[in-house]
């Protein structure tokens, strides 16, 4: 059975950091591309990074870029996510996906359609910035 979960999330007043982890068991972490999403009360499901299996291709949305970063730890199948210069805009659930899309690494978040590839879906983590 496979079982991805999150972890990290917490309330932070903004300008602060947080690293959400993931953790991933019954699944050849390395046989997937990993993701982030977030989702807010009201709001579509966003994607906001992408690490190749390997590491060796990385996408960020626009929202994100330069603030966070996505990194990956095949020993361990865990999968991080480093938040810097937290907004009260990313306030939202988290959460970690796995993703087995064909085709270029991370394609999908690319071209607009971020949970097309996804296999598996973590629970959730809630981030909270306060203003």
């Amino acid at each position: 059975q496979v079982q991805v979960a999150e972890s990290g999330g917490d309330l932070v007043q903004a300008g602060g950091s947080l690293k959400l982890s993931c953790t991933t068991s019954g699944l050849k972490f390395d046989d997937y591309a990993m993701g982030w999403f977030r989702q807010a009360p009201g709001k579509e499901r966003e994607g906001v990074a992408c690490i190749a299996w390997d590491g060796n291709f990385i996408y960020y949305a626009n929202s994100v870029k330069g603030r966070f970063t996505i990194s990956r730890h095949n020993t361990n199948n865990t999968l991080y996510l480093e938040m810097n210069t937290l907004k009260p805009e990313d306030t939202a659930m988290y959460y970690c996906a796995a993703d087995r899309a064909p085709g270029p690494p991370c394609y999908h978040y690319r071209s607009g359609a971020p949970s097309r590839g996804v296999a598996y879906w973590g629970q959730g983590t809630q981030v909270t910035v306060s203003s």
